[in-house]
């Protein structure tokens, strides 16, 4: 299994020089590469991809940095055709300086090791580093990336070894949550999540200084000073929600065995619905990808309902369902058995229930919605699929 670890760096002054050289040629590579296979096809119609040695003997400036950084710059090009050409993804398109700069490098013989406080990185040397935690397995590979509030991290990618023990889970043990503006998480137990809304709270904080920074000269020193701020502010933002999306789906996972969830694109939602500020603000995608991958590590079952499954209209109690509902309701009383609905408890409650037709096998779990087919998570029997590699589990 491949796992990542993520800690803090601080370089001296002549390694941030070298670290930024690094990201340069890294993108100018990358930027040259896909420019490149692009003029290329469209003169001959053939689609190649060439290798950093070919740029090294015109741009002798490419000699100074890590020759494993280039070559993984242009495996970033070669994945983003591949993705590109199964429809994953959208036409590669160019880097920016500022804004995602980073450089992946590779261990071979040695070359990259954990000594005392630093971690030993080709061209660098020993660079120190926070290690917050054991870094347990082989080194693979180290990302070193930089966030706009000019802040270095290293990311360790190891491979090691699990072994892993079959567990009982109780099918009966089961949840369902729904998505919410106010709360984040509404679970079917009537457990709502009272996300504090973080970006509410430093909304006005953020307007202040945007607006001092309009006012600023761009390219002056009070500019970047200010920007600086406002990119730590933002970063503080980021970090608090993330602290709660964990120990929020840490304790989900550790209470249920079986978690179901629907298959929404808030992405979409945002733009569609103009509640941009509010659906990023709770980031209930990345909650979503928290569960799915915690519960499979603890060998728990987490699923995604079909996104044309009617959990907010249907009724929980007889099975009703009400076609005029609306957004704005969030409550609402049953024309067939008269029962009020709580909006998010009655969505919540029908993705449990979606759940145990999931599981059983029924056609209400695979049955054809709007052209496309109920899709699950649902591992094969026997085994359980950990981000990586599928493991045998004894029964």
């Amino acid at each position: 299994m491949l796992k990542a670890y993520q800690f803090k760096m601080y370089p001296t002054e002549q390694q941030i020089i070298l670290i930024n050289k690094t990201f340069g040629c890294a993108r100018f590579i990358y930027n040259t590469i896909l420019a490149d296979t692009i003029q290329q096809y469209q003169e001959t119609g053939k689609h190649q991809i060439k290798t950093p040695a070919h740029y090294k003997g015109i741009f002798e400036w490419l000699k100074e940095v890590d020759s494993l950084a280039l070559c993984n710059a242009q495996l970033h090009v070669q994945s983003a055709f591949q993705r590109f050409f199964k429809k994953q993804n959208k036409f590669p398109t160019f880097h920016k300086k500022g804004v995602k700069d980073s450089f992946t490098t590779n261990a071979v013989n040695g070359n990259i090791k954990i000594v005392d406080n630093s971690l030993k990185l080709p061209k660098l040397g020993l660079v120190k580093t926070v290690f917050h935690q054991w870094v347990t397995g082989t080194i693979k590979s180290v990302t070193i990336s930089k966030t706009k509030s000019e802040k270095y991290f290293a990311s360790i990618l190891t491979e090691q070894e699990v072994k892993v023990k079959a567990g009982i889970i109780n099918e009966d043990n089961r949840v369902g949550i729904d998505a919410s503006m106010e709360h984040l998480a509404v679970l079917s137990d009537g457990t709502k999540a009272k996300y504090p809304h973080y970006y509410r709270q430093y909304e006005r904080k953020l307007a202040f200084l945007q607006r001092k920074l309009s006012k600023k000269t761009i390219g002056s020193q009070n500019y970047k000073k200010l920007k600086r701020r406002i990119a730590r502010l933002h970063e503080t933002i980021a970090q608090c929600r993330r602290d709660f999306q964990h120990k929020l789906s840490r304790q989900i996972v550790d209470q249920y065995d079986v978690i179901v969830m629907e298959d929404i694109n808030f992405k979409t939602m945002s733009g569609a619905l103009h509640l941009g500020k509010s659906v990023h603000d709770i980031g209930f995608g990345s909650f979503r990808a928290m569960l799915e991958y915690k519960a499979r590590w603890a060998l728990k079952r987490f699923l995604r309902a079909d996104k044309w499954f009617p959990s907010s209209k249907l009724c929980s109690h007889c099975g009703f369902v009400n076609k005029d509902l609306k957004l704005s309701d969030r409550e609402w009383r049953c024309p067939e058995c008269g029962n009020v609905h709580d909006r998010d408890i009655n969505a919540a409650t029908n993705l449990k229930r979606y759940s145990t037709d999931a599981m059983s096998g029924r056609k209400a779990c695979g049955e054809e919605r709007g052209g496309q087919r109920t899709r699950t998570t649902l591992d094969e029997a026997g085994k359980v699929d950990v981000r990586v590699g599928t493991y045998e589990v004894s029964a």
